[in-house]
């Protein structure tokens, strides 16, 4: 059994509708989804805000790679342009931790690092992250650490930014 938690964003076009396409693209594979939030864009450029939100799917024919591969195929989908670091996109599938058997996936290869080098910082991975997996750990310098402790560590004003919202993305049967 490979689960993986993704995060999903979104801040060009419908937005809401590019992260609904994710939960259809991954069908039956998806086991839980979180609210959704809006966060304002970071990494130095200026652009609009962002719909986040984190996925957890379940999907024993994919390996770590294999689901690399499919969120890159969600994003193209979308539409998704790679021109510029941390720039406006149509869509972001990013893999933030991959568990199989339960075991949680370390990559350190050049396609892919797991768990994500980035989301113990990010508060629009870590909020909706603990929103949707209250229990939820993740390995940060060879240690585990549950999210809510993480998220404890993350700037309060960068915490503040991860605004709830009352949109809701549908799952499998809910169409």
């Amino acid at each position: 059994m490979t689960t993986v938690v993704l995060s999903i964003g979104s801040n060009l076009g419908d937005r809401m509708a590019r992260l609904q396409s994710v939960l259809d693209g991954l069908g039956h594979a998806v086991v839980a989804v979180s609210p959704v939030y809006e966060t304002d864009a970071w990494g130095g450029v200026e652009q609009a805000p962002f719909l986040n939100a984190v996925v957890i799917a379940d999907d024993p024919a994919l390996d770590s790679h294999g689901w690399l591969r499919r969120a890159h195929e969600l994003e193209d989908a979308a539409g998704r342009v790679r021109e510029q670091r941390w720039g406006p996109r149509t869509l972001d599938v990013d893999l933030v931790a991959v568990r199989d058997g339960g075991v949680e996936v370390i990559s350190h290869d050049d396609a892919l690092t797991l768990p994500h080098p980035f989301a113990h910082v990010r508060a629009f991975v870590l909020v909706p992250w603990l929103a949707v997996d209250p229990e939820a750990t993740l390995t940060v310098a060879a240690r585990r650490r549950r999210i809510a402790a993480l998220l404890d560590d993350v700037d309060a004003s960068e915490r503040a930014g991860v605004r709830p919202t009352d949109l809701r993305l549908r799952v499998g049967t809910e169409h």
